[in-house]
């Protein structure tokens, strides 16, 4: 149910929403992120209580020629609905990577144009796309008469702050057959700089009746709190707040508690078990790293430099968990002392 007046109503972010009468279990969903969302990370996230959990974003033309780092981030187990973010800027493979994805079990099909980075946009992809509404809306008509599933839009303000679009595109999209939008409360010149305009979604609120997720620095229940008034939004995106802390979307929603001391270090140590199984040995290492750093940064991070360089540069990956761990453990005991004093 999208509710217009939310901003005198909130809904209540343990409480479920649906699109399409497809239902998700709360409103925290855990935004899709390039290299770190992966089959592992959602696992964790999902296991935790996110709402809604969305694969990386995948480039459509790949999957549908078959790359194979493509399809890994297409892959799922466990996790209903399955919900796969797909980015392009030709109708045709986004089209065809919607069928792949469709018929490879996604529930779900998100539209990448939201995303910022240089790569994406000098490619005329992500954000980009709202430079050109009438060729972005090729997209999403093309993507929503392929498949039979749900299709879902993310993307940004718009453009710069003199090409605020959000809600024109928002409109169009709806009527073209998009089923939810989630905005990120900057524009893509933005990147991540400053403050999300979370007051700025509201244009998109009173522009459509389609369910909106409301991104851009949800951290803490205040913000997600917060972020629903100024927006109208149905529910909230939280996305680098999550790194480091794969289990922070489900304490967003109420689902669970953050893990502490043995326990906070086993979910990290398997986490770095399930990324090596994921990606095999020396990728998965390899892979592992930033999360490894995020983990030190938000639970040691007074860790002496020389230590933090030993963990993520290591090659064997068992000396690279106990570092990590030991480091952990010190940062604890740290903290415990600070407190006592």
């Amino acid at each position: 149910m999208c509710l217009k007046d939310n901003h005198l109503h909130l809904p209540t972010l343990s409480s479920p929403f649906a699109i399409e009468g497809m239902s998700f279990r709360n409103r925290v969903v855990l935004a899709p992120m390039s290299g770190v969302t992966d089959l592992p990370f959602r696992q964790l996230a999902w296991r935790y209580g996110a709402g809604l959990v969305v694969t990386e974003m995948v480039a459509s033309r790949e999957l549908a020629c078959n790359a194979g780092e493509s399809w890994a981030r297409l892959k799922n187990t466990g996790i209903t609905p399955h919900m796969v973010q797909l980015a392009g800027r030709e109708a045709h493979w986004m089209a065809e990577a919607a069928k792949i994805a469709a018929g490879n079990g996604a529930d779900v099909i998100d539209i990448n144009m939201g995303c910022p980075a240089k790569k994406v946009t000098g490619g005329y992809s992500g954000s980009a796309l709202m430079r050109d509404p009438d060729h972005a809306l090729s997209l999403i008509e093309a993507t929503v008469r392929a498949v039979d599933i749900p299709v879902t839009l993310k993307m940004r303000l718009g453009w710069d702050e003199t090409t605020m679009n959000a809600p024109e595109i928002a409109r169009r999209a709806e009527a073209a057959g998009i089923r939810m939008v989630t905005i990120h409360g900057r524009t893509r010149m933005q990147f991540y700089k400053g403050q999300a305009d979370w007051d700025a979604i509201r244009a998109v609120r009173d522009a459509v009746s389609l369910p909106l997720v409301a991104n851009g620095d949800v951290t803490t229940l205040d913000d997600a709190t917060e972020i629903l008034k100024r927006s109208g939004a149905d529910a909230v995106m939280t996305g680098r707040a999550c790194q480091g802390r794969p289990w922070h979307a489900g304490v967003l929603a109420g689902a669970c508690a953050a893990p502490e001391g043995q326990a906070r270090l086993d979910v990290i140590s398997e986490h770095y078990e399930m990324m090596l199984a994921f990606y095999g040995m020396e990728t998965g290492v390899r892979h592992a790293r930033k999360h490894l750093g995020w983990y030190i940064d938000r639970f040691a991070p007074d860790a002496p430099g020389h230590r933090k360089a030993s963990v993520l540069t290591a090659t064997d990956h068992k000396a690279a968990l106990s570092g990590l761990l030991e480091l952990l453990r010190d940062g604890e005991t740290a903290v415990e002392r600070t407190m006592a004093a």
